[in-house]
């Protein structure tokens, strides 16, 4: 089970990753578009990030727990550790670097209209995205100074930092691992956060957690939403739960001390009926495989969009500069060449960084394991 890919997952993917490019639309813009101050109004699309950290919550304890579990001794259990983190180290660094790094170079030597902020906000950004401490930078920076262009690191911080953390927390808790999450969700839900408090948010992952855990107990099968199953009712879940979700991320709930724990319930919703595997939130047809593709490339969308908008701004300020026809006065122009520029780069960045590097990963774990069992094999021969 654990190595199949759930396509209502890859749905739910798209759904969050596309909220999170909405929340940052105006990045793209040098002026404010009065449109989108009217819809941000009625949609705060930032939860996007939430349901993220509920999905992967979810799918990495569906694959690693039963992993772990299943080790005899601490030798084993310290190499499954290390695959693991090995595995997610080439799924997630090679590109995060890289796009680090280009920023910083347009930063640098593409950067006449300030698009992409100052160089020395941007070095200092870079280093923490490429030390996973962005989150904390962030929390510092808010309201306070200039984060840099790569500001949307700090979520991936935190996934990381829950990366390394996580298979340490599964051999302190061993049973009562199920409790330690449930009471981690539980002194969030009510709590009001600060800034500090937002970037260390894990309630959505720690229920994608216990989700996964659930999903293995008998129980879990006569919960299953089978009146999803009726044409079209999931997607009605879907885009209800979707408005829920953006009127709590609007300013409305900004000092309710609720809403952060509203959402990831809300998240972790979404993903309970997706774990079914039963295509109960979007049916086959062509717009799920719109929806699978985006969900599949949905890191490299993440990463890539705030440097796309910027990039864009950077090459309409000169065009105009140069007295050169430019979208500049065109919002849906502007928008769409953003939009063509964010499919390219993210096919791109999957094609030829993501898959190769994922690979990669794989098959030095592989040579990891033949290695151990080359070398007991010969000690138990000698």
């Amino acid at each position: 089970m654990s190595g199949k890919r759930i396509m209502d997952i890859e749905v739910l993917r798209a759904f969050a990753v596309l909220g999170v490019v909405f929340h940052h639309l105006q990045g793209l813009f040098s002026d404010p578009v009065p449109l989108l101050a009217v819809l941000r109004d009625w949609m705060g699309l930032w939860w996007g990030v939430d349901l993220f950290f509920a999905i992967s919550g979810f799918v990495i304890a569906r694959s690693l727990i039963p992993v772990l579990r299943r080790c005899s001794n601490r030798q084993e259990y310290w190499e499954q550790t290390r695959n693991f983190w090995l595995r997610r180290a080439f799924r997630l660094l090679p590109s995060a670097w890289l796009w680090l790094a280009l920023m910083l170079l347009l930063c640098v030597f593409f950067n006449r209209s300030g698009a992409f902020g100052t160089v020395q906000a941007n070095v200092q950004a870079t280093l923490a995205g490429v030390f996973q401490y962005a989150n904390f930078r962030f929390a510092d920076a808010i309201f306070h100074y200039e984060y840099g262009s790569s500001f949307v690191y700090w979520s991936l911080a935190l996934e990381e930092q829950f990366y390394l953390l996580f298979p340490l927390l599964i051999l302190l808790c061993r049973k009562h691992l199920v409790w330690v999450l449930l009471a981690l969700v539980a002194v969030q839900l009510f709590m009001a956060r600060s800034s500090l408090l937002m970037s260390v948010r894990t309630d959505a992952l720690a229920l994608g957690v216990l989700l996964a855990m659930w999903s293995v107990q008998p129980s879990y099968q006569r919960w299953q939403p089978t009146f999803l199953r009726r044409s079209w009712t999931g997607i009605s879940v879907l885009v209800i739960i979707g408005l829920l979700l953006s009127y709590l991320g609007t300013d409305r709930f900004t000092t309710a001390p609720y809403r952060i724990g509203a959402i990831a319930i809300l998240s972790a919703v979404l993903v309970w009926i997706a774990s079914y595997n039963r295509d109960y939130l979007m049916p086959p047809g062509r717009l799920q495989r719109v929806m699978a593709w985006v969900g599949s490339r949905s890191y490299g969308i993440y990463l890539i969009h705030v440097p796309v908008y910027f990039l864009v701004r950077e090459v309409i300020f000169r065009l105009q500069g140069a007295g050169l026809p430019s979208p500049a006065g065109h919002p849906i122009v502007t928008l769409l060449c953003a939009c063509v520029l964010i499919v390219l780069f993210s096919e791109l960045n999957y094609r030829f960084v993501e898959t190769p590097m994922r690979k990669r990963g794989t098959t030095l774990v592989q040579r990891l394991r033949t290695s151990r069992g080359t070398v007991a094999s010969t000690e138990v021969t000698s």
